[in-house]
């Protein structure tokens, strides 16, 4: 290269930036902490890390089972929807309920198909009873169940267009991420804060063991009072901006801890009963699942769902009426 094409090079304006890392790079600034745009290298130490973890947000969503359809036929015969909910009106409950279903429907987008799809989300719960089961040629009615059964059925971007809520769902992952790091800051921020109060304690304490004891419990105190100090000074260089910059940079080139799923695969009948082991029954069902494990750490199963947008409609407008006639009432 010539000395001339070096330079023009050299003087080339840099190429713009991924539209995509530019708003996760705001995203960081709005959800961390607006001061850590103040650190040296801001975007240059967070875009390696960032463009990771927008990677695997992505690999993360795709790996999500569906689009699975939900709705009163698939509860008579798809074996996971009929496990996921105890009745068929319990669907057109969740759909009537769903703050995020009645946005949804109404915006004048949701006329853009008959159907609309929406990531579901529902906690597994087991519980033991006694029930009756065949063992052997013989039918006895104190036999020791596990019953599996799911709660909190949520729904979450729902949308005509499924590239439109896989987006909305990449979107939640690294925010629930940068959420996540946030809490971490907040408790190192209040632990801070509480080592300056034990600190001003200690100090008033050493006052008066200076003015009438000292001795061993003065040195003692002392020693306390410098323990204090080292843990505060650690705190309040971990929340420097610079600091938690490169925290926050090891962290999302390492996101699995924070968010993932684990597959999950459990035998059923069609009254939940949990069965173990081989079974030659033609009512048993293997359900195989991911659990999605996110900021409050609590397992959901997740999938993507298809729903249609005349069952939702009528499921709103009849749980709206329910409301109503309770009030009146």
């Amino acid at each position: 290269m010539s000395l001339l094409s070096a330079v023009a090079e050299f003087l080339k304006p840099p190429p713009p930036p991924d539209p995509d890392l530019s708003k996760a790079l705001g995203r960081v600034a709005e959800l961390v902490d607006p001061m850590l745009r103040v650190a040296p290298g801001f975007e240059r130490h967070l875009a390696t890390p960032l463009r990771h973890a927008l990677g695997y947000c992505d690999g993360l969503v795709a790996a999500l089972p569906g689009p699975v359809d939900i709705s009163r036929h698939a509860f008579a015969t798809d074996p996971l929807v009929h496990a996921l909910f105890a009745t068929a009106d319990d669907i057109d409950q969740m759909l009537g309920r769903s703050q995020a279903v009645r946005d949804f429907l109404a915006e004048p987008c949701s006329w853009e198909g008959e159907h609309f799809y929406a990531m579901f989300a529902a906690r597994r719960q087991q519980k033991r009873q006694f029930g009756m089961a065949r063992q052997g040629d013989v039918i006895r009615n104190d036999v020791p169940q596990t019953v599996l059964y799911f709660s909190g059925q949520t729904l979450i971007e729902p949308n005509c267009q499924l590239d439109n809520t896989l987006h909305g769902l990449r979107c939640k992952a690294l925010e629930s991420l940068l959420r996540t790091f946030h809490d971490h800051v907040d408790v190192l921020r209040h632990e801070r804060d509480g080592l300056r109060a034990d600190i001003a304690i200690e100090r008033a304490h050493l006052t008066v063991l200076r003015g009438t004891s000292g001795g061993a419990a003065y040195q003692v105190a002392t020693r306390h009072l410098a323990e204090l100090d080292a843990r505060l000074r650690q705190h309040a260089e971990a929340l420097l901006p610079d600091h938690l910059l490169a925290a926050l940079a090891d962290y999302l080139l390492a996101p699995e801890p924070a968010l993932h799923l684990s597959p999950v695969s459990v035998a059923v009948d069609r009254l939940g009963i949990v069965h173990d082991g081989p079974v030659d029954d033609a009512s048993v069902s293997t359900l195989s699942f991911p659990e999605l494990t996110a900021r409050d750490r609590r397992l959901h199963l997740a999938m993507v769902a298809r729903f249609s947008r005349e069952e939702a409609r009528t499921a709103v407008d009849r749980v709206r009426d329910q409301q109503h006639r309770f009030v009146l009432i």
